[in-house]
């Protein structure tokens, strides 16, 4: 049998069912793992964790999303879209590291008008 998503094999009593597909393990977590970006305990956790480690800014960040904060920072306002676009990213991978720059209150959406724009907290 193959994943309905990916069209990896999946071995005998391996395969996940989630919206009516039979999945592999990896995309069974990708589905069922949605980031949350506006999530106070996230936040929270981020910030008490940050600060036990002594992190500021864009310490501990990976690359991508520094790179991510630096656009959004030279640019002070910019889609989802624009980001996506600039670092050729999914939707679902914008995000995932859009996520962990407003759990750590590095960058914020806006809403304009009928537009969300991401922004340097």
């Amino acid at each position: 049998m193959r994943c309905m998503q990916c069209g990896q094999a999946i071995a005998e009593g391996e395969k996940y069912t989630h919206a009516g597909k039979e999945l592999c393990e990896d995309c069974y977590l990708e589905a069922v793992s949605v980031p949350k970006t506006c999530d106070p305990l996230s936040v929270r956790a981020a910030r008490v964790d940050r600060e036990r480690k002594g992190a500021r800014g864009e310490e501990g960040l990976l690359p991508i999303q520094k790179n991510i904060l630096n656009y959004i920072k030279e640019k002070q306002r910019v889609t989802r879209e624009e980001v996506a676009e600039r670092f050729n990213l999914t939707p679902r991978e914008l995000e995932k590291h859009f996520a962990v720059l407003r759990h750590c209150e590095l960058a914020k959406g806006n809403k304009v008008g009928d537009k969300v724009y991401l922004t340097p907290f």
